[in-house]
């Protein structure tokens, strides 16, 4: 079996996220020029609800990671750090639209 391309693991992070209890959502915001566009995204939003943790490559905030709902944001922050190099293949969508 081989294992799943850094699109497809980046998608099971945010659903095994939003999946944990008390989380409603989580997506992925990747930085594009001087703005936030949202990746891959699971569950429903409720933005009142929302912590975010800028996920850093090298030092330079590529994304931004999202959830909604009880989320510690220490946590959020270490799954932030986990998924940096996977951010990279989604850094600029180009202005199209993530696929789900």
């Amino acid at each position: 079996m081989s294992t799943p391309d850094a699109d497809e693991q980046l998608r099971q992070a945010v659903s095994q996220l939003a999946g944990r209890e008390g989380c409603v959502w989580a997506g992925i915001y990747f930085v594009e020029d001087d703005s936030l566009v949202l990746g891959p995204e699971s569950g429903a939003q409720d933005p009142s609800r929302r912590t975010s943790a800028p996920v850093l490559w090298r030092g330079t905030r590529v994304a931004e990671l999202a959830a909604d709902g009880d989320v510690d944001p220490a946590e959020l922050e270490t799954v932030a750090a986990e998924i940096a190099d996977l951010c990279l293949v989604g850094w600029d969508t180009g202005g199209e639209t993530w696929e789900s």
